[in-house]
């Protein structure tokens, strides 16, 4: 670690006014501890005069009409810059609509924002779209793939950027604090007047609004690409020099990011949050947990610390201020970093509590800027990776395609020796691999095999297996691939996805993995076999859009079960409440699903329960098309309780569940879960 000699705060005081606008107003701590005495996340807003009430609702009805206008034209480029107006109409709508304004400078601001959406809409009817030419700062929007809402971002584009050159530039994701009470109204008021905490040279900042306050994970983690991919398509950005960057929740994020996409970025810069879920909820919020065994497993999925190997590839410079109780979180990947053999760059402020030092800001923006000038392009020659699931199973040139049992540790280690021909292949728990370079970047001779010397150890077998391979030359345009897959015995080289269900990458679960692609909520219309049962589905349906809208800042599509289109089959994970008696499609299907349920019983894995009482969630690929899930019952699986705490907010229930109704659902769980388990890798 590192820790500077300077003892002055003046300037860290000043900074900590800016390193995390978004920093919520109520600290967190043990009055948040009590399930049972949840407070509203978003808390409720203040009322509206009626004046104001009517100035934007009549500003808002404006708006609406001209964006229908805009609507109607035929011209190609119109529909891709309607998110850009869309933005400022849904963002007021909603805030006002469900009372989400906290003052009388955030309705200064509504009002502010409202003016620039009509500004632009004026300027579009025109044929004009000035915004999309402007240097500074600009606020974005794009349509989102999840739930087809439109999505704002921020931007701060350099002043030298020139709009007609071909130069690339860097780009920094700049992940925020958290906030509850900034809204989309808030946050877009923020990005249009404010600047972030860094401000390197012929560098954009990219602010994602994450979907307000989950730690930029599941629908927060979709918007972050998805909000860079809108991006990298509307101006020039250098694809080898992607910074991702936060502070407090962001830094969260940027960890998370970080052991997840290490391939996608040049440099990480964490600064404060926390890093994993059980030892930061004790030591931060003095929190005594009680985790049942597939929790434990499923925090796995956005524990950095089990996930440390991927920096390996990722250069990361670590903030923390001397003082600052979230220091923790980079105390912790230090530590787990050292465990892996390497050592955390970690930047310390002294005598600083949540702030960032400014003799912090200048090392850290030397860094920054001496990594992105030495940038390689060339492929890494040495790959370290870890993965629990094939959710995030690629780097570089590696895809792991297949494991051995989810959630379980999963490494490779590999490298290329083209001067011997060779690739070094060591995999622990992996039965499946995908080595593929793309035209111009093999480097091995093109008149001779290539080895594929393979060292395998499974938790089923005891002893080490060792295995030389050798295949094909690279092409005459230095491409090189090849697909490997455990046989049982041997690797064996494979031309074709095998065929039945298998887990695969964005086909693996758990629940919550329906909800980071496009899903649609399919209603029951008919009777239930069961009140109760019908009731609990009918108040699970309501509570899921509720606060997917409320958390996720989306609007979940919904269709009755009688208008469900093939379109909607092929294209979206299809939530289905209700039963096989209330739902059509859940009748259609229920016979190729692993359950028997009927009026008289409800059977899963061989244990009967009494329908009357119980219901299943479950995750499973749609037997209509494998490629998409089906889900029974259930949206995102943490609930209120959750939101108190960004650190909470990750996967409460596995592949399957089986509730017992005659416990009602609180802030914490959908009812008393009675069994809970993953399925197999074959979806067994």
């Amino acid at each position: 670690m590192q820790k500077l000699q300077c003892s002055s705060l003046l300037f860290a005081i000043t900074l900590s006014l800016f390193c995390s606008p978004m920093s919520s107003v109520r600290a967190d701590g043990p009055q948040d501890n009590l399930p049972g005495e949840v407070r509203a996340v978003p808390p409720v807003g203040i009322t509206l005069s009626e004046q104001d009430h009517q100035e934007l609702t009549t500003g808002i009805d404006q708006l609406d009409e001209m964006i229908e206008q805009l609507r109607k034209r035929k011209d190609a480029r119109t529909p891709a810059l309607l998110p850009d107006i869309e933005i400022f109409a849904r963002a007021l709508r909603q805030n006002i609509e469900h009372s989400e304004l906290y003052s009388d400078n955030e309705v200064k601001a509504a009002k502010s924002v409202l003016a620039e959406g009509k500004r632009r809409a004026e300027a579009l009817l025109e044929g004009d779209a000035p915004w999309t030419t402007q240097t500074g700062l600009v606020v974005r929007g794009y349509r989102s793939r999840i739930d087809n809402t439109v999505q704002p971002y921020g931007l701060e584009i350099p002043h030298n950027y020139s709009f007609g050159h071909n130069d690339k530039f860097r780009l920094d994701l700049w992940f925020h604090g958290r906030g509850e009470k900034v809204l989309e109204t808030s946050f877009i008021n923020q990005r249009m007047n404010r600047r972030g905490q860094y401000q390197p040279a012929n560098t954009f900042i990219l602010h994602p609004y994450g979907r307000y306050s989950n730690a930029f994970k599941f629908a927060g983690e979709v918007d972050v690409l998805e909000a860079l991919e809108h991006a990298r398509q509307n101006y020039r950005i250098d694809e080898h020099r992607i910074a991702v960057r936060g502070f407090s929740m962001g830094g969260a994020g940027c960890w998370q990011m970080a052991v997840h996409y290490p391939d996608l970025f040049f440099a990480a810069n964490p600064g404060a949050g926390f890093a994993e879920t059980p030892e930061f909820l004790k030591s931060f919020q003095q929190e005594t947990l009680n985790p049942t065994w597939y929790e434990q497993k499923l925090w796995r999925m956005y524990d950095c610390t089990d996930n440390a190997l991927n920096l390996y590839q990722l250069p990361v410079v670590a903030y923390s201020g001397e003082l600052d109780i979230q220091k923790q979180a980079a105390d912790i990947m230090e530590q787990a970093l050292a465990k892996e053999n390497i050592r955390l760059t970690h930047i310390i402020g002294p005598e600083t509590k949540h702030a960032i030092h400014p003799e912090s800001n200048k090392i850290i923006t030397t860094k920054l800027d001496s990594l992105a000038e030495h940038v390689s392009l060339d492929p890494p020659q040495q790959l370290r990776f870890i993965t629990h699931t094939l959710k995030y199973n690629k780097l570089h040139w590696l895809t792991v395609t297949g494991l051995e049992q989810h959630w379980e540790p999963s490494r490779v280690y590999a490298e290329l020796e083209p001067e011997n021909k060779r690739i070094l292949v060591s995999v622990q728990g992996v039965t499946g691999l995908d080595l593929n370079f793309p035209a111009g970047t093999c480097s091995f001779p093109l008149d001779q095999k290539i080895e594929i010397h393979l060292t395998t150890k499974y938790q089923s077998r005891p002893s080490l297996h060792k295995q030389i391979m050798e295949l094909d030359r690279p092409g005459t345009d230095r491409s090189w691939s090849c697909s490997l897959r455990w046989a049982g015995r041997q690797w064996v080289q494979q031309s074709a996805e095998p065929t039945g269900l298998k887990k695969k990458h964005n086909l693996q679960g758990p629940v919550d993995d329906a909800f980071m692609e496009s899903f649609t909520v399919v209603s029951p219309t008919g009777t239930n076999w069961h009140d109760q049962v019908g009731d609990w589905a009918s108040s699970e349906q309501e509570h899921f859009v509720q606060e997917w809208r409320r958390h996720f800042r989306g609007d979940a599509v919904v269709v009755d079960d009688t208008k469900l289109t093939d379109d909607k089959i092929a294209s979206s994970n299809l939530i289905l409440f209700g039963d096989p008696s209330s739902n059509q499609y859940l009748a259609k299907i229920i016979d190729r699903l692993p359950l028997e349920w009927t009026e008289e019983k409800l059977v899963f894995k061989g244990k009967s329960y009494d329908p009357t009482v119980h219901a299943p969630i479950l995750i499973f690929p749609n037997p209509e098309n494998p490629s998409r899930y089906v889900v029974l019952n259930s949206g995102f699986t943490y609930r209120e309780y959750a939101y108190l705490n960004n650190a909470r907010q990750v996967p409460k229930l596995p592949d399957w569940a089986i509730i017992n109704l005659n416990t009602k659902p609180n802030a914490l769980w959908p009812g008393q879960v009675v069994e809970a388990g993953f399925f197999d890798e074959y979806w067994r």
